[in-house]
C-alpha cells in the first residue's frame, strides 16, 4: 500500500470511524439492547464441531451476484498499531483473485458456538463475510450476515433458526423447530447478502405463506394493530420471489462511480452487480421501471465436506466451503472505508438530501449479539416461546406474542396513486398496489429499510417522539412526512391510515406551502383528492411540501397551532402540461413551475373562499357540457346556475369573514349550505345528462364544500 492510500485509510477512518459496535446502522439484524438474558459460554470443543458440521448451511445465490462469502485476512493492513481490513484492499484484492481464478476465491463461513448456562440451550452461529454490499437502499465497504441455529443440547434438536436481515429495523427471517433432519438453507439477496430462510421442499425459493401443502419459510408473526394494512409475516424476503422488481443503484465516491477509483484497478462496470438490474441513480427514470428481469438461481454454496446433492436442478455451480472458527477472526480491530455518496430525495420547501445511513461495517466479535444470539430474535412471537421453553431468556413482556416483533415500529404499505376511469380525465385519482419496491428512510435515526410482500414498509425500534420518514423508489417522486411514535403506542402507522401513495415522476407536480410571511402558525398539512381521498397527512414546522399527480384535483387543508382550519383548492394541469425541461435543481424531477400556497390562511375567509373556488371550478365544467342535441339540457342549466349562487354566497361569506362581521359572515354560510342543497336537488336532476365522471365528481365535490362550510361555520363561534 501506498503513502497516499495509507493515508486516504487513516484519514477517512478518523472521519467516519469504524463503526465496530453495536450500534452501526450497517449491522444486519443487531439488537443494541434487550432484556436481561443468562450468561453464555463457550459450548465444548466437540460438540460444537458435531453442530456445526450438522448445521452447516447449504447457500442458493442469485445468478448475478458478485460477492460471495470469502475470508478477510488476506486484505488486513496494520493502522495505528491494529489490524483492519481495508475496503480498498478488500473490495480490489477480492476482484483480482476472482478474475485470476475464475472461481469464487476463498470460499469461507465462519463459526462460533455458545451455550446459556444451567441450560440446555446452545447456539451456532455461521459468519459470512463479503467484500463489498450493493442495495437499493444503501451500499457499503464490507457486509457481515449471520445464521443463528438455537439447538437443545439435550434433545439435540434445533429450536429456532434466526437469519439476518438488512438492518436493526428490518425484522429478521426466522423459523421455529425447523425439521432437525434438513440441512438449513440459505437464499441470500441478490448484492446485499440479506439472508432469507429456505426450509420447505423448494430450496431455492421464498415462501412467504404457506400454500398449495408448502410449508412458509418463516413463522414470523403477523402485525394486524393497523386494520388490513399487514396480514403477512414480518420479515423481509426476495422481492423477485414474491413478484415484485427493485432495482439496484452504482456507489458513487468523490462524485464518480466507484469502479472508475484509481485505487480499485481490478474494479470494473462489470464486477457490480449486472447492469441490467441496475438504474445510476432512483431519479433518472420517469416511471417505475417494468422490464427488471425476476430472481434466478446461480452458484451454490455448501460445506466442502458433505457430499449430498443441493436438491435443485436450476443451480449452475456448487462450491465447498470451508468452515473456520471465528475466533481466529478476533485480532481484527475494524473493517474500514470511506462513505460511499447516495442521493435521498427530501421533497421539503428547502430541498435536502441524505446519505449518513450508507456506513461501514461493525466487527461481529465485539457485537452484544456475538455472546448472546438471542438478542438478534426480532420476533416476539419466537422470543416468547423461547422464554417459554428455556428460563435463560428473559419473559421480557414487551417481547410477548401479542407484540410480534413490532415493538416501536413503524409500518406502512406503499402503493402507487394512478387516474381513475370514474372521474372526468385529469380529474381524479385511485391508490393501486406497487409495482416496484420502495425503500424508507428514518432521517431521525438515519437507516434505510426496503419494503417488501409488495409495498410493505416496517422500522422496528423506532424511539419515542417526533420523526421524519421519507420514502423514494425508483421513477417516484419522493414523499416525506413528519410524525410523532408514542411510547403507549407499540405501532404508529405513517401515512394515512398507513397507506403512502407515490407518483410516477412523469406524472408529479410539486405543491408548496410556507408560512413565512402568514400571520399563522402552522402545524399540520393534509392533501385530499376528489376520489381517492385523503392521500397526505403529516405535521408541518412552517413549510412542506408534497408531489401530487397531475390527473388529480385535490383539496389541500392546513391546520395551526390553535387548531383552526383552512382549505385551498388545487387542480394541476392536466397529465402532459407543464412537462418541459425545467429542474428544480433539487431531487431530478423535471416538472412545471411548483404550485405554492404562499401565504396559507385559516379560519372561515380561507374556508369560504375554497368552497367559491371548488364550486366554480364545477360550474365551468357542467356549462361547458353538451347534451344530445350539442348543448346543455334544462337540467344541466339548472345545476350550473345553482352552482353559480353558491359562489355568489361564498364569496360574500369571505368577503364577511375578513371584514370581521361575525354575524354576517354565519349569515352568508347559512345561505351557502342552502345553496348547496339545490345543487345537490339540481344534480339529481341532470345526472343522467351528465357525463358520469362529472357527475362524479360534482356530487364529491358537494359533500367536500359542504364539510368546509360545516367547519367555517364552528370556527365563527365564540
Amino acid at each position: 500500500m501506498t503513502e497516499e492510500s495509507d493515508s486516504r485509510t487513516v484519514d477517512r477512518r478518523t472521519v467516519l470511524g469504524a463503526l465496530a459496535g453495536a450500534g452501526s446502522a450497517a449491522v444486519a439484524g443487531c439488537s443494541g439492547s434487550g432484556p436481561e438474558d443468562a450468561a453464555t459460554i463457550d459450548l465444548e470443543p466437540d460438540r460444537l464441531d458435531e453442530l456445526v458440521a450438522r448445521f452447516a448451511p447449504t447457500l442458493y445465490f442469485d445468478s448475478a451476484e458478485p460477492w460471495f462469502p470469502t475470508d478477510p485476512r488476506p486484505y488486513t493492513v496494520e493502522e495505528g498499531g491494529e489490524t483492519v481490513v481495508d475496503g480498498f484492499a478488500a473490495f480490489d484484492g477480492y476482484h483480482e483473485r476472482f478474475d485470476a481464478a475464475g472461481e469464487p476465491p476463498n470460499p469461507t463461513v465462519f463459526y462460533n458456538g455458545i451455550r446459556y448456562e444451567d441450560s440446555s440451550l446452545a447456539v451456532v452461529q455461521f459468519w459470512l463475510y463479503s467484500a463489498f454490499d450493493q442495495f437499493t437502499a444503501n451500499f457499503h465497504w464490507h457486509d457481515w450476515e449471520v445464521l443463528h441455529v438455537f439447538v437443545d443440547l439435550d434433545t439435540g434438536d434445533p429450536q429456532l433458526y434466526v437469519a439476518s436481515s438488512h438492518s436493526r429495523s428490518v425484522p429478521n427471517n426466522e423459523f421455529l423447530d425447523p425439521d432437525p433432519d434438513a440441512v438449513p438453507r440459505i437464499l441470500p439477496e441478490l448484492g446485499s447478502h440479506s439472508s432469507t430462510l429456505s426450509v420447505n421442499e423448494i430450496p431455492d425459493r421464498f415462501q412467504r405463506v404457506g400454500e398449495e401443502g408448502l410449508l412458509a419459510d418463516i413463522t414470523n408473526a403477523t402485525i394486524d394493530t393497523v386494520e388490513d394494512l399487514l396480514g403477512i409475516p414480518i420479515a423481509y424476503g426476495l422481492p423477485r420471489d414474491e413478484g415484485m422488481r427493485l432495482p439496484f443503484v452504482v456507489p458513487e465516491y468523490e462524485g464518480e462511480p466507484i469502479y472508475e477509483h484509481p485505487d480499485l484497478p481490478s474494479v470494473t462496470e462489470d464486477s457490480l452487480v449486472d447492469g441490467a438490474l441496475t438504474v445510476r441513480s432512483l431519479d433518472a427514470l420517469r416511471s417505475p421501471p417494468t422490464d427488471l428481469p425476476l430472481r434466478e438461481t446461480g452458484t451454490a454454496f455448501r460445506h466442502a465436506d458433505r457430499e449430498d446433492a443441493v436438491g435443485d436442478e436450476t443451480v449452475d455451480e456448487v462450491v465447498g466451503y470451508e468452515l473456520v472458527e471465528s475466533a481466529e477472526l478476533e485480532d481484527i480491530a475494524a473493517f474500514t472505508g470511506p462513505q460511499l455518496s447516495f442521493e435521498f430525495a427530501v421533497p421539503e420547501v428547502v430541498e435536502d438530501a441524505v446519505a449518513s445511513h450508507i456506513t461501514t461495517t461493525g466487527v461481529p466479535w465485539e457485537q452484544p449479539r456475538y455472546e448472546n444470539p438471542a438478542l438478534d430474535v426480532t420476533a416476539g412471537n419466537h422470543r416468547a416461546e423461547l422464554a417459554e421453553r428455556y428460563e435463560a431468556i428473559a419473559d421480557d413482556e414487551s417481547y410477548g406474542a401479542e407484540a410480534a416483533g413490532a415493538l416501536d415500529a413503524l409500518v406502512a404499505r406503499v402503493t402507487e396513486a394512478t387516474e381513475t376511469d370514474e372521474a372526468p380525465d385529469g380529474e381524479g385519482l385511485t391508490t393501486t398496489d406497487a409495482s416496484v419496491e420502495s425503500f424508507v428512510l428514518i432521517e431521525s435515526e438515519p437507516e434505510a429499510v426496503p419494503t417488501f410482500g409488495g409495498g410493505v414498509a416496517v422500522a422496528n425500534g423506532i424511539p419515542e417522539g417526533d420523526h421524519r420518514l421519507t420514502v423514494n423508489g425508483a421513477g417516484r417522486a419522493p414523499h416525506s412526512e413528519e410524525l410523532t411514535v408514542s411510547a403507549d403506542e407499540p405501532v404508529t402507522a405513517a401515512g394515512v391510515e398507513g397507506e403512502i401513495p407515490l407518483v410516477a415522476r412523469e406524472d408529479a407536480r410539486k405543491v408548496e406551502l410556507s408560512d413565512a410571511e402568514s400571520d399563522v402558525d402552522l402545524t399540520r398539512t393534509a392533501v385530499e383528492d376528489d376520489f381517492a381521498g385523503r392521500i397526505y397527512d403529516s405535521a408541518v414546522d412552517g413549510s412542506d411540501a408534497v408531489y401530487v399527480h397531475a390527473g388529480g384535483a385535490y383539496t389541500t387543508e392546513v391546520r395551526d397551532a390553535d387548531d383552526e382550519v383552512g382549505a385551498y383548492r388545487v387542480n394541476p394541469d392536466p397529465p402532459g402540461a407543464g412537462d418541459d425541461d425545467d429542474d428544480d435543481g433539487s431531487d431530478g424531477v423535471k416538472e412545471a413551475d411548483p404550485i405554492r400556497i404562499e401565504r396559507p390562511e385559516t379560519g372561515a375567509a380561507s374556508l369560504a373562499g375554497y368552497v367559491a373556488d371548488v364550486a366554480e371550478e364545477t360550474r365551468v365544467a357542467v356549462a361547458a357540457a353538451e347534451g344530445d342535441d350539442g348543448g346543455p339540457s334544462n337540467a344541466v342549466n339548472g345545476l350550473e346556475r345553482a352552482l353559480a349562487a353558491a359562489v355568489e354566497a361564498a364569496e360574500r361569506a369571505e368577503e364577511r369573514a375578513r371584514e370581521g362581521d361575525g354575524e354576517g359572515t354565519d349569515r352568508q354560510l347559512g345561505n351557502v349550505l342552502d345553496r348547496i342543497g339545490r345543487i345537490e336537488e339540481r344534480l339529481a336532476a341532470a345526472r343522467e345528462e351528465l357525463p358520469p365522471g362529472l357527475a362524479n365528481a360534482t356530487g364529491k365535490r358537494i359533500e367536500q364544500a359542504t364539510k368546509r362550510v360545516e367547519q367555517a361555520q364552528e370556527s365563527e363561534k365564540p
